[in-house]
């Protein structure tokens, strides 16, 4: 699928966004750690611990107020679609943790790669 047909009604479904998103959060989560270098151990370390649901809720939590509406519609979706949360996430924060891995994969899959940077710098914690 190409940016032109998600732009005319070729829309995924939430879980397929936040499958995308999930990806795209790594990478970003990742990029941003090896940019700021340290070992191997470390990084992967600071990594799992961004990319769990927990975190991703949180992130989720930092960026809500500068939303969208339509931005907070895709959220929306995403966080009520009926899914089985992993046995150790927290319900609450695994929806959360899929709507935000939602946005990230609607914004990119419809161009908005710069409002999806702009988006998880802020939603990614700051540095330690």
């Amino acid at each position: 699928m190409d940016k032109d047909d998600f732009l005319h009604g070729q829309t995924p479904g939430s879980l397929e966004l936040a499958y995308l998103g999930d990806t795209l959060w790594d990478l970003m989560v990742r990029t941003r750690l090896v940019r700021r270098g340290g070992r191997m151990k470390d990084l992967h370390r600071m990594a799992v611990s961004q990319v769990c649901a927990r975190a991703q809720s949180e992130a989720l939590a930092r960026i809500e107020a500068l939303l969208t509406e339509e931005e907070a519609a895709v959220v929306r979706r995403a966080r009520n679609v009926k899914q089985t949360p992993t046995k150790n996430a927290d319900p609450g924060d695994y929806h959360r943790a899929t709507a935000l891995e939602a946005l990230v994969g609607w914004l990119y899959l419809s161009g908005r790669t710069a409002r999806m940077d702009e988006l998880m710098r802020r939603a990614l914690p700051e540095e330690e």
